[in-house]
């Protein structure tokens, strides 16, 4: 494939279907102002990229990786987890070209932006600033990197930034402060090469679906003194350190919860959003002990859009159910003409980022769902005597909103789907052995139950995610007698 003057005569044929394994990818829909880094940062995480060739004017790029391994770990990646530049999802796919041939005087600073970044990747020695377009990227001068988060929604904790920026290199230490109403975090690594390498992939990434945005760039300090280790500031090279007055540590089931995610991240680089996997949104948000951020008016799109689902199984009492794991589901609308989709409005902005962010791409009735902010303000409901067929639903006065209460407990045991479920408001009468056998009548494995001391709780596992997600579904409210109804969510425990 070569790039000359007449670029568009040659790619007409690129829009077909995936076609087989290539080392070449195809990426579309680019947002119009990207730039190379960008596109070669998608790349990086999956291993040497070894060409680039941006068709600026089609809102296209050719990525050629190493080997086709690489590229096939990306295609697979990528279709799980739709990758966002900008904020905008972009689309890969397998080119019809085994490589790519660039001409280099028309793809000058391409190749340049790709040197400077092998050169980093390569040698691990930073690189002059003398061969590349300053733009492209800077001499990294310090192991210190200043981040700063936009758009918080959700709160960002230290544990989190650790976890994104060690996969560039070990991380020493880091010490966080709100600064100009913004939160800031300075992060030292070990070599400024791993630096370099950080900011060039994670610069403007955001850390959760469409919010919480990294800014990046270098600190003039070359060292940090660190005091205390607690959840402001952490020294991962002295951790005798104290904890400082009134600071409190961090809570060790947080920290356990952060610790059990890291086993979640397959693969290594800059994602988007971050390879976080969506507990630690849960995590941190419960680090903070509430969901909404001061400050952040709980305004915002309060929509969702919700596809792929399975148009045989699902119902709006389902969607109802589980969306109101994360927030107060008001309305739930399947649309008509597109069953495999529905509408549902939450009660705010922040419980609808919130289950976007946690039910995005989870299993349901045995399909992955998508999850993302519609554009419309409210659900409507059908005209007086129209029959829908039950599709549209009002929930504005269920009993079972789990959040009517401000600064209810239910805000702080918020978590992401997970295979262990949490129990409550058990009857003294019911049994172990009842309840295993009807969460095993769900279509699951129960693997595992124990019960609180009181015997009003339990905790009790599935065997997959989707299993528990059913059982949830199924089982949330159900009369187990005596006036109890079943309380069920995820928990952040495993048994």
């Amino acid at each position: 494939l070569s790039a000359n003057g007449n670029d568009n005569k040659k790619f007409k044929g690129e829009d077909k279907v995936d076609g087989a394994a290539s080392r070449v990818l195809h990426i579309r829909k680019l947002p119009g102002e990207v730039t190379e880094t960008e596109v070669i940062a998608l790349g990086l995480p999956f291993g040497k990229v070894t060409n680039i060739l941006m068709l600026k004017g089609k809102n296209q790029a050719f990525l050629e990786l190493a080997t086709e391994e690489a590229a096939i770990t990306m295609v697979n990646y990528y279709s799980a987890v739709t990758p966002h530049l900008r904020n905008q999802p972009i689309y890969i796919q397998y080119s019809n070209h085994k490589e790519l041939k660039t001409d280099n005087t028309l793809n000058q600073r391409a190749q340049a932006v790709l040197q400077a970044v092998t050169a980093v990747q390569a040698t691990n020695a930073p690189i002059s600033g003398t061969t590349v377009s300053e733009s492209a990227v800077t001499p990294a001068q310090s192991p210190v990197l200043r981040i700063i988060i936009d758009n918080m929604y959700y709160p960002v904790t230290l544990d989190v930034l650790h976890q994104i920026f060690s996969k560039f290199g070990a991380v020493l230490k880091i010490i966080t402060f709100t600064k100009n109403n913004q939160f800031q975090a300075l992060l030292q690594y070990g070599d400024p090469v791993n630096a370099q390498q950080a900011k060039l992939a994670l610069d403007g990434q955001n850390i959760y679906n469409a919010c919480c945005t990294l800014r990046i760039d270098f600190s003039k300090l070359v060292n940090l003194n660190v005091k205390y280790n607690n959840d402001k500031s952490r020294d991962y090279t002295r951790p005798d350190l104290p904890s400082g007055d009134g600071q409190p540590a961090l809570d060790p089931a947080i920290a356990a919860a952060f610790a059990k995610e890291t086993s979640l991240l397959a693969v290594p680089g800059a994602l988007s959003p971050l390879a976080i996997p969506n507990a630690a949104a849960a995590a941190a948000a419960a680090a903070a002990g509430r969901v909404g951020m001061p400050g952040v008016s709980a305004g915002g799109n309060t929509v969702l859009l919700v596809s792929n689902l399975n148009e045989e199984m699902v119902t709006p009492q389902s969607l109802f159910t589980l969306f109101g794991v994360y927030g107060d589901v008001q309305r739930v609308k399947i649309l008509y003409n597109k069953k495999d989709s529905a509408l549902i409005q939450m009660a705010d902005g922040n419980q609808s980022q919130l289950a976007m962010s946690h039910l995005n791409g989870q299993k349901m009735y045995g399909k992955i769902i998508r999850v993302t902010l519609s554009k419309h303000q409210t659900v409507q409901l059908p005209r007086e005597g129209l029959d829908d067929q039950g599709l549209t639903k009002d929930f504005g006065n269920s009993p079972l909103h789990r959040f009517k209460k401000p600064g209810s407990k239910n805000f702080q045991n918020i978590f992401p789907p997970s295979a262990t479920l949490h129990l409550s408001n058990i009857p003294p009468s019911v049994a172990e052995e009842d309840l295993r056998t009807l969460f095993a009548n769900t279509g699951g494995t129960v693997k595992a139950f124990k019960f609180f001391q009181d015997h009003k709780m339990a905790l009790l596992q599935m065997s997959t995610v989707e299993e528990a997600i059913q059982a949830l579904i199924d089982l949330h409210n159900y009369n187990l007698g005596e006036n109890h109804h079943l309380r069920v969510s995820f928990s952040k425990s495993t048994i």
